[in-house]
């Protein structure tokens, strides 16, 4: 298959644009191209094929923005990030009276519960209202079960034992989640459900989804999916959004450029409004 020109991309994006109130033109052009690529491959057609699917049933073109969004997460993922949460960020919280997250681009939550269990461990689960959004409402769905079907069930383990690995406090795994590896099943334990409010939401239109303001906002491996362009329009919405204080954390290989750079102190991949 020859690779798709800019101009191609462009008539997909327009289509998509035309039939939808979804907006990719400001992501990037490469990583778009790879999943539209994808697209052809997994559905077998052409990019003319593909445009008239999703021009003329709205249901496919549900499925093909699902298809085109990434949803990579994992429990504890950069256990480094969250042994620096652990033991620097949330003991600054213990005298807030309500703590505001929002997990922007949840994917199928694991980071959410990932977030809870430190929030219980901190004892700071009950005064804490977390917020969870994802433009694909099938990944809400899995996040909001709770129930994770992976073969990295041990590196999940792993991530959990590196993550406290200097901390006086030791924990264990099954305390939060029941395992059957024979069944390669990850459940969260009831304990540890329906704190979430979840919502569809688009990052691009560049909206707050539940109109508070937050102490902490995670957006992590999302922004590099985007152009330099949206990128920024969406840092501007987290600084905005966040309080004075307020911690930004984003993905490892993700950063923040421009004037709007000058508004964070930077820990790292964690940043703090100024």
């Amino acid at each position: 298959m020859k690779d798709l020109t800019p101009e191609e991309i462009q008539l997909f994006i327009d289509a998509i644009s035309v039939h939808s109130d979804y907006d990719f033109s400001e992501y990037s052009i490469k990583s778009f191209t790879r999943r539209v690529q994808k697209l052809l491959i997994d559905y077998r057609t052409d990019l003319h094929g593909l445009i008239k699917k999703v021009s003329e049933k709205k249901d496919f073109l549900e499925e093909a923005v699902k298809n085109i969004t990434v949803n990579t997460t994992e429990i504890f993922r950069d256990p480094k990030i969250w042994e620096i949460i652990n033991s620097q960020i949330l003991p600054s919280y213990q005298n807030e009276l309500r703590i505001n997250i929002w997990h922007a681009g949840a994917s199928t939550g694991q980071e959410i519960y990932t977030m809870l269990i430190l929030l219980k461990q901190h004892g700071l689960y009950d005064k804490s209202k977390v917020y969870a959004s994802d433009i694909n409402s099938d990944v809400l769905e899995i996040a909001k079960s709770g129930k994770y079907k992976y073969r990295e069930i041990d590196e999940y383990i792993n991530n959990f034992n590196e993550t406290y690995k200097d901390s006086e406090q030791k924990y264990n795994v099954n305390d939060y989640f029941k395992i059957s590896k024979s069944r390669n099943l990850i459940k969260v334990r009831p304990f540890l459900l329906d704190k979430a409010q979840y919502k569809i939401h688009d990052l691009t239109n560049i909206t707050n989804p539940f109109a508070v303001k937050y102490n902490i906002i995670f957006c992590r491996n999302v922004l590099i999916y985007f152009n330099h362009e949206l990128q920024n329009k969406i840092i501007k919405l987290f600084e905005k959004s966040l309080f004075t204080g307020g911690a930004l954390i984003i993905g490892k290989h993700e950063g923040i450029l421009g004037n709007v750079a000058e508004k964070f102190q930077k820990h790292g991949t964690i940043y703090i409004k100024k």
